[in-house]
């Protein structure tokens, strides 16, 4: 369902991604993994064509959504739903708003129906019954899930979650990862999930790749990461401070001698 192709993107001439090729079949759950600031939630802008690359392709069911512009992009768009990394919902908008936002951005359907899949999409991540409330009056988590409501809203072919567990307790995040499973279980939707959370990698992924220095290093099952011999790899599913990978720390520089 999507191909990357030798995709590369600078900025202020800073090199973020410098040749990524990927692929990713219909229907799989990918983890990307890697450092902050790797570029991993760069690749989703990419995927979703908020982002044009310096060169190479993206191709979403073999169309290539780096050349696509105005209605035809929106349309291929709308394949996709994403779960943006701290909920992105509109402040001055309740939930029920927010969830049914882009059926009514679109105009595909009546109030009704509209009203109607709001309900459907809030029970399936388990939030009933607070269609009228306003994102001030929810706890994170349950940011997470109404942004996730909303992104199901579409019935999206492609799912992309940015860092679905950060800023949630580790008891929430479990819940947000096992709702990730069942979503793609029951819906059978193609899955990408960047996260620097190794206990939601492996959970939620059918493979995991590792984003290190502009490209992709390493692909591979859970348990074939978690073993993995790469050192780069190593250093960060383990999070030791001491390795091939440096650490900032203000002026000083840290890595393996």
């Amino acid at each position: 369902m999507i191909d990357i192709i030798n995709l590369h993107k600078a900025f202020h001439g800073q090199t973020v991604l410098r040749g990524v090729n990927f692929t990713i079949p219909t229907g799989e759950t990918v983890v990307i993994i890697g450092r902050s600031g790797c570029g991993k939630s760069v690749l989703l802008k990419h995927i979703i064509g908020l982002m044009r690359p310096d060169s190479g392709q993206v191709l979403i069911d073999g169309a290539d959504i780096t050349k696509l512009t105005g209605k035809t992009l929106n349309e291929v768009r709308l394949k996709f739903g994403m779960l943006f990394q701290g909920a992105a919902l509109f402040d001055s908008l309740t939930v029920a708003e927010n969830v049914g936002f882009t059926l009514l951005e679109h105009n595909h359907h009546e109030p009704r129906e509209i009203q109607r899949r709001v309900r459907e999409c809030l029970q399936l991540v388990g939030l009933e019954g607070i269609e009228h409330l306003y994102p001030a009056a929810l706890s994170g988590g349950m940011r997470k899930r109404v942004g996730l409501a909303r992104a199901l809203c579409v019935n999206p072919q492609i799912m992309l979650y940015d860092e679905p567990t950060t800023g949630i307790d580790p008891i929430m995040a479990d819940a947000i990862n096992n709702l990730i499973v069942a979503l793609r279980d029951k819906l059978r939707v193609t899955s990408i999930v960047v996260t620097h959370d190794m206990t939601s990698a492996y959970k939620v992924g059918d493979r995991i790749a590792m984003l290190y220095e502009g490209q992709i290093i390493e692909v591979g099952a859970p348990e074939a990461i978690r073993h993995s011999t790469n050192p780069v790899v190593r250093q960060f599913i383990t999070g030791a401070a001491t390795g091939p990978i440096p650490i900032e720390l203000g002026p000083h520089r840290l890595q393996r001698r």
